[in-house]
């Protein structure tokens, strides 16, 4: 089964909790804080594996779950890390935000690897609170939330030639002659639903990477039979070598076929309308072939046309070589500029936002929101350290522009805070 796009949730292990201790042994006196770190959370790392071709090992996992770090421990003993999840997809994948659709990594090379939701780092235990002015802190932190996200995952097949063409041209048939492909071949339309790939080795010691893609048919470029999925396996290629039965011998137009095919790569995006386009007229063993050829020259002057036949082996190594030597002039392929990718930093110079809702003012906010979650509200100590950061942050000071009075309730995800005259000075 060919599995070729789907969408995940992903929740990076959170890290584990700081510890609150003090060293207590008979006759040593002074002890100090002891309290330990906790451990790193497990990251999720999607990696290419050159030996799969397919997404079906993941389709069956909605969310991925990572680990949560260790709790650090008395004694100055930190919590463990936990390890990291690396999933392994083939070459070719494209990782998308489903909320946004950007890009958040495009994975083509062999053990290329891109960490996609990121394990929170592990919450300071007291010993690392401890200063000269604050020799022995009384509170720790908790571990930070790792980072959830959904995102959609989309293979694109990593090929230097994309065979296209209408359903029973041969693509499949000239693949298997000039590769170590074994497709499925049978006199049906549609025998192939899913992108072959295979090797062309030139006795020069050279080689490509040819596809068989899913055959087009009118209205693909807006989802008509296997519509998209076909045209976006066609978007790595570097050269479309339009394969088309110059015989007739389905009773369809050589031309007709060309243009409607056009059209709908036309219609998909400039990228794939651009490419580098050869046709290969196969079946021209047959009696129609050449006067469907001299018509089909006529009408597209400006072609780049090689003439083969499956069937009797003629043309093979010539369109070998062109494609070789065609493919030697070509840039590689760039699917995704720069600034296409998610860049993660603040649209705004603050790194919060308020709003009021009702009687309630609503702070939000990234470093805010991990402040929060990674307070222990039940050590007064930890308490009186998120009222510093609070303020040191500027947050009191744009509450007060926005209008905020003692004794108004200010909310931070679900917790609720009360806007103090003090503002919560020590």
């Amino acid at each position: 089964m060919f599995v070729d796009e789907l969408t995940i949730k992903l929740i990076a292990g959170s890290g584990g909790d700081g510890c609150t201790s003090f060293r207590r042994e008979k006759f040593v006196p002074m002890g100090g804080p002891d309290g330990g770190n906790g451990g790193k959370g497990a990251s999720i790392i999607f990696k290419v594996d050159k030996g799969l071709k397919t997404l079906i090992d993941l389709s069956y996992k909605k969310i991925i779950k990572a680990d949560k770090g260790e709790n650090g421990k008395g004694s100055n003993k930190y919590g463990k890390n936990a390890q990291d999840i690396i999933i392994k997809v083939p070459a070719g994948t494209t990782i998308y935000d489903a909320y946004t659709n950007e890009v958040i990594a495009d994975l083509i090379n062999d053990d290329e690897e891109c960490i996609v939701a990121k394990g929170g780092r592990g919450g300071k235990g007291n010993k690392s609170f401890a200063t000269h002015d604050m020799p022995a802190p009384k509170f720790s932190e908790n571990g930070e939330p790792g980072e959830e996200k959904l995102v959609r995952l989309e293979l694109k097949v990593l090929a230097d030639v994309g065979l296209i063409g209408m359903p029973s041209v041969g693509k499949s048939t000239l693949l298997s002659i000039i590769s170590s492909a074994q497709p499925k071949i049978a006199a049906y339309h549609f025998t192939t639903l899913s992108p072959n790939l295979g090797v062309v080795k030139l006795k020069n010691g050279t080689s490509f990477v040819m596809a068989d893609l899913p055959g087009l048919i009118e209205g693909a470029s807006e989802g008509v039979g296997l519509g998209t999925e076909f045209l976006r396996h066609a978007m790595r290629t570097k050269i479309l070598a339009h394969v088309i039965d110059m015989g007739s011998m389905e009773g369809r137009n050589p031309i007709d076929d060309y243009k409607v095919i056009r059209k709908e790569i036309e219609k998909y995006n400039d990228l794939l309308k651009n490419k580098k386009e050869i046709i290969v007229a196969n079946k021209m063993d047959l009696k129609n072939a050449s006067d469907n050829l001299k018509a089909f020259k006529k009408e597209f002057p400006n072609a780049t046309i090689i003439e083969i036949s499956c069937m009797n082996n003629s043309g093979i190594d010539n369109l070998i070589n062109i494609l070789a030597n065609t493919l030697d002039t070509l840039p590689e392929v760039k699917l995704y500029e720069e600034s296409d990718f998610k860049l993660y930093k603040f649209e705004d110079n603050k790194p919060y936002s308020i709003k009021k809702d009702g009687n309630v003012w609503v702070v939000s906010g990234k470093e805010i929101e991990t402040l929060l979650k990674m307070t222990k509200f039940n050590e007064d100590e930890g308490v009186l350290r998120f009222a510093r950061k609070f303020k040191g942050m500027g947050i009191e000071d744009e509450l007060e522009k926005w209008g905020a009075k003692p004794g108004d309730e200010v909310q931070i995800l679900d917790y609720m805070f009360t806007f103090k005259d003090d503002k919560y000075d020590e």
